[in-house]
């Protein structure tokens, strides 16, 4: 039997990504389309050259159903920095949604629940039934989900990410992304991180002492720095922050049973 190759597309960057791209398009009763233009001109791209490459068995885009989810319960200023959608995007969402389902695709999504989220269920029920995962994003969190038999596909750059491409970008390897992140924080997000910890400082220090928590514990022996003194009078920005990006690796329980997926094969 040949292997199953399932390939789970991040729709909500789609959509983001082409909203923003493309100029003001209307149809002829006024309504903006132009990011259901943008993300259906993508989606096409997308599925022909995979089926062009013999590339998925399986294949279903994930969106977003909501803005609050669990996350906020457990840090209320989760992108709370975040403006709303645009006016004149929202009225697009549900025709972006007929859209994909005419093109005989599942759109999933689920209340209370990132499109990440639901990406790291299917992810994990899949490679437990000995599939192969391609994630179609871009999106450094997701990064943390590959491992042997799941990588991503940056239809921006047209290049595949594995573990070492990750490795390059971080200094660690996927399961460790989290505890850079953590500690860096992350600005898109609104997660504070520790002052004065960017990107390298973070990555040495996890590849030094493995996780956040071993880092904070061994803060205090650090010789005299500000950094030491950051990291233990910020403490408490990283340790919720690493529950957090955890979440992202590990599926949320009562939803790692998926619901099928469309078959490209037949």
């Amino acid at each position: 039997m040949a292997s199953q190759h399932l390939y789970l597309v991040d729709g909500s960057s789609y959509i983001f990504r082409a909203f923003h791209r493309l100029p003001p398009l209307t149809n002829k009763h006024g309504l903006n389309v132009g990011a259901v233009y943008g993300y259906t001109t993508m989606l096409w791209k997308l599925a022909d050259s995979l089926n062009k490459a013999d590339g998925p068995t399986h294949l279903a885009v994930i969106l977003d159903a909501s803005e609050s989810t669990f996350r906020n319960q457990m840090y209320d200023q989760y992108k709370a920095n975040r403006p709303p959608p645009p006016p004149e995007l929202v009225p697009q969402f549900p025709l972006i949604r007929d859209a994909t389902r005419a093109f005989s695709i599942p759109c999933l999504e689920e209340d209370g629940l990132e499109a990440d989220d639901i990406i790291a269920c299917y992810t994990k029920a899949a490679i437990a039934a000995g599939w192969q995962v391609t994630i179609v994003s871009s999106d450094k969190d997701l990064m943390q989900l590959i491992e042997p038999g799941v990588d991503m596909l940056d239809t921006m750059n047209d290049r595949r990410i594995g573990r070492e491409e990750v490795i390059e970008k971080f200094g660690v390897p996927p399961e460790q992304v989290g505890e850079v992140l953590a500690l860096m924080g992350d600005s898109v997000d609104n997660i504070p991180g520790v002052p004065g910890i960017g990107p390298k400082t973070a990555s040495k220090l996890i590849q030094e002492f493995g996780d956040v928590e071993a880092v904070l514990a061994a803060a205090p022996e650090m010789k005299p720095s500000k950094m030491r003194d950051n990291l233990i009078e910020h403490a408490d920005n990283a340790q919720p922050v690493t529950g957090f990006h955890r979440a992202s690796r590990e599926p949320t329980p009562r939803r790692s049973e998926h619901p099928a997926v469309a078959n490209t094969r037949p």
